[in-house]
């Protein structure tokens, strides 16, 4: 029996999944999730084989809990689901080792399938986002989505020299050159891009 774990904050698409899923002969749905922390909580103490998580949850998001749940319990498998086909969210998915990423407009059978391959050792991606991560290549380096993912915070260039111990005209220099990379007009524009793109 492959014990899943689901995370979703769209209760009616969570009660779903897990009636549908459970369904399944050899699928056993033994928790569920509706934000990031209490998923995390819960995966702790029930230790599934398989995660299935909303990328866009409250508290922590879905790349967020991935990430964690390799930390603390590298054996289960993550396959994220998301509604936006947005290449930069697949890419750093892809980085933290996730074993699959599927639009969540397939089929039953489909994710029930993936499922099992994935028990199997095999990796599922939605095709869709193959394409998508063909076609655009997150063209900013890491440092400048460190710097770039702190300005969306709200950090002030003198709170980034603190943070990152740069000087102020290193962090204008970055700055420049991230607004020139996506194309933007100003620092708003290019935060606005770059989380559209799912690139921070």
């Amino acid at each position: 029996m492959i014990r899943v774990f689901i995370a979703e904050d769209q209760r009616m698409l969570l009660s779903a999944l897990g009636t549908l899923l459970n369904m399944e002969e050899d699928i056993e749905i033994i928790g569920c999730a509706s934000n990031g922390k209490e998923a995390i909580d819960s995966m702790k103490r029930l230790q599934p084989d398989i995660s299935l998580i909303d990328i866009e949850m409250p508290v922590k998001n879905g790349l967020e809990v991935a990430e964690e749940i390799k930390s603390f319990q590298p054996a289960c498998k993550v396959i994220i689901l998301t509604t936006f086909a947005r290449p930069g969210y697949f890419q750093r998915a892809v980085k933290i080792g996730v074993q699959g990423y599927l639009l969540k407009d397939g089929s039953i059978e489909e994710l029930a399938a993936a499922i099992r391959a994935i028990m199997k050792g095999e990796r599922v991606f939605s095709p869709e986002l193959m394409l998508d991560i063909i076609r655009e290549e997150n063209p900013l380096t890491a440092r400048e989505q460190e710097i770039l993912s702190l300005a969306a915070e709200g950090k002030t260039t003198n709170e980034l020299t603190q943070h990152l111990f740069l000087s102020s005209g290193t962090i204008r220099n970055y700055m420049s050159e991230i607004i020139q990379k996506l194309g933007a007009k100003n620092r708003i524009e290019a935060i606005s891009i770059a989380k559209g793109k799912g690139w921070i």
